[in-house]
């Protein structure tokens, strides 16, 4: 397994829920963290023990390309290295194929699909030259199946399994090596209104953020391309 001793991620929707998790379990590893968030008070907030000479809090919108380039450089000039991306930051919307406007759309596009390709665009060079850099995207099991009536984030999570496997592929003689973490329903705000699985029987956030850190630690002999994670038995999973 790789030492996380020196090594540096970057994890953008850093501010809560899984991405904050992460967060903290990387931090409690030994990582150094360069957190990413809209607003990135908030999190500094969260996170007021934490060894500030291993956490940096930069702004981060995966809708606004100007700021993928500022939270990079802000993470380079603070470490000098990278070593690490999760490509966490997502949302939602009940967008169908019968119903929605397509902003509702385009805006799904752009956050969960534009922003984690042009944050690996831009991190990739660094990452190459890292050795052993990782690329972590958190998807969903909505990206290897279709059970609503949510189109557009079905195919957004979709396209992040294409990404995942065409970043593998580019980064691969480099030593990168990407993963999808594809989980089910994880106890965040993301799923307040669910109702078909109760909040005890969905996956904890702290739990998630530990099969995260394993993606980013196996050694590059032992990379895994995707991780299905559920709470409930789906036969065909």
């Amino acid at each position: 397994m790789l030492n996380p001793e020196g090594r540096v991620v970057m994890v953008s929707g850093a501010s809560r829920g899984i991405g904050l998790a992460i967060t903290k379990t990387l931090l409690e590893k030994g990582y150094s963290v360069s957190a990413g968030a809209r607003d990135p008070a908030p999190l500094r907030e969260a996170l007021p023990d934490v060894p500030q000479d291993r956490f940096l809090a930069g702004r981060y919108d995966a809708a606004d390309r100007t700021t993928h380039q500022s939270w990079l450089d802000e993470t380079l000039a603070r470490f000098g290295r990278l070593d690490g991306l999760v490509n966490n930051a997502g949302t939602s919307n009940t967008f169908s194929i019968e119903d929605g406007d397509e902003a509702e759309l385009d805006a799904l596009w752009a956050i969960n699909v534009k922003g984690p390709l042009f944050m690996t665009r831009i991190c990739m060079p660094h990452l190459k030259a890292a050795g052993s850099g990782r690329v972590v995207n958190v998807a969903s099991l909505s990206g290897k199946r279709v059970r609503n009536e949510n189109i557009a984030y079905n195919m957004t999570k979709h396209a992040v399994m294409a990404l995942t496997h065409g970043t593998r592929r580019i980064g691969w003689d480099h030593g990168v090596r990407a993963t999808a973490v594809c989980p089910s329903f994880v106890a965040t705000d993301l799923t307040d209104g669910v109702t078909k699985i109760s909040r005890e029987e969905m996956i904890d956030p702290a739990d998630f953020a530990e099969i995260t850190a394993l993606a980013l630690a196996l050694p590059n002999t032992a990379a895994m391309a995707e991780m299905l994670v559920n709470c409930r038995l789906e036969d065909t999973l």
